[in-house]
């Protein structure tokens, strides 16, 4: 099993939507998934820095006020045929701009990533799609509500 670090974003639009990315695995043809925009932190990379490279090369978004993180969590899974063990942080961030595409991302972005769309809570509370991680809607409820934590929270 490969270990890996990595970092998610827990990207707000102006009405409370949180975006997430359709993505597949091209080893499971017809499995698809929604997840928040991130990937792997690069060596010699720091978690914020990793945020913003994926957050710019995934969707092409630069301009986004940033939060703190928010949750942490391990998450283990197959890509491609080879499995993975992965640490990872939930940074928050907001953004005014909801127009948005996968148009810019990068060739490797194109193989795996089908589709983005803004998600209200009740939207991602009803959804039967796979949607990871597990408590993304706990999450983002508890942020509309109470706010960001004082310490991330172990999803």
């Amino acid at each position: 099993m490969e270990h890996r670090r990595a970092v998610r974003v827990l990207l707000l639009d102006p009405e409370d939507r949180v975006l997430l990315l359709r993505g597949t695995d091209p080893a499971e043809p017809g499995t698809t998934w929604w997840i928040t925009p991130g990937g792997g932190i690069e060596p010699g990379e720091s978690p914020d820095g990793a945020a913003r490279r994926e957050l710019a090369e995934e969707i092409g978004l630069t301009d986004v006020e940033w939060g703190p993180l928010v949750a942490y969590g391990t998450a283990e899974f197959s890509f491609r045929g080879r499995e993975y063990r992965q640490e990872q942080w939930f940074r928050l961030a907001r953004t005014t701009r909801t127009a948005v595409s996968l148009a810019e991302s990068g060739a490797d972005e194109h193989a795996l990533l089908l589709a983005v769309r803004w998600w209200t809570l009740g939207e991602l509370r009803a959804t039967g799609e796979a949607v990871h991680p597990r408590g993304l809607a706990e999450l983002v409820a508890r942020v509309l509500t109470e706010g960001p934590p004082e310490e991330p929270v172990r999803l």
